[in-house]
């Protein structure tokens, strides 16, 4: 069994994201950039399910420019067992991305597809319903389980109410929620045996998407300054404020 895992690069998330001087968009220029959470998550646990003898390999998928080579052999230092880099330098939407990787779903024929359930910088949370829906897969999204059964994956999902469980029918796709699994660190010799794995490199273009742009970034600002509280003497006070001030009772 097949397993492809989309990963996508980000800026670090330890790292306090400024915005630049013309409001145009983040200020990338010396930042520190990591693989999104998420896809950590996701690429932990197929490489678990291949541990588990469920799988006989792993793909990752990344795309955009050059740089994503980085987290790419990242997840091969994991476990990962080949990597495919998808060139496309624009600044793509959640449908294009969507797209892209419905066709390389078609050419390489994953019973599996697991991915983040969002990114830590658009924070859209639409590219694995999109894909299942352009595939006409099942989805579970939002997974905090994962089990292979008898041809089928159980996806266990955290609701309002409690848990869900959902069986679907293989190919299908799955996207990761946090508390799924704890990614692992990659070692010294695995990162050194990474640069031997193969990483292939494939045009945008060659998958015939129109990636012309549906959406317009109009201007980026960053969030307004939380302000000082206040200490009141007694309830009566509170109360007061809560009603003339902050006017939510």
């Amino acid at each position: 069994m097949k397993i492809l895992v989309p990963v996508k690069r980000v800026i670090d998330y330890n790292v306090k994201v400024r915005v630049n001087s013309d409001n145009t968009n983040v200020d990338l220029n010396n930042t520190k950039m990591a693989m999104n959470p998420f896809c950590e998550i996701a690429v932990e646990e197929a490489i678990r399910l291949k541990e588990a003898g469920n799988a006989t390999e792993v793909v990752v998928v990344s795309i955009g420019d050059k740089a994503v080579h980085e987290q790419l052999r990242t997840a091969l230092a994991l476990g990962a067992d080949r990597a495919i880099h998808i060139d496309a330098a624009q600044n793509l939407d959640s449908l294009h991305v969507a797209k892209l990787l419905a066709k390389l779903v078609e050419q390489e024929q994953p019973e599996l597809t697991i991915l983040g359930k969002q990114a830590i910088d658009s924070d859209n949370n639409q590219t694995g319903q999109m894909l299942a829906a352009l595939l006409g897969q099942g989805q579970g999204t939002f997974a905090s389980k994962v089990e292979l059964n008898d041809g089928k994956v159980l996806v266990t999902r955290e609701v309002d109410g409690g848990l869900q469980t959902v069986g679907l029918a293989l190919p299908a796709v799955v996207t990761t929620d946090l508390r799924l699994n704890e990614p692992r660190y990659a070692t010294l010799p695995n990162i050194m045996k990474a640069k031997r794995k193969p990483l292939e490199t494939i045009s945008a273009d060659s998958l015939g998407v129109d990636l012309t742009p549906r959406v317009t970034l109009l201007k980026v600002e960053e969030p307004s300054k939380r302000e000082a509280g206040v200490i009141v003497e007694d309830v009566a006070e509170l109360v007061s404020k809560l009603k003339t001030e902050a006017k939510v009772i």
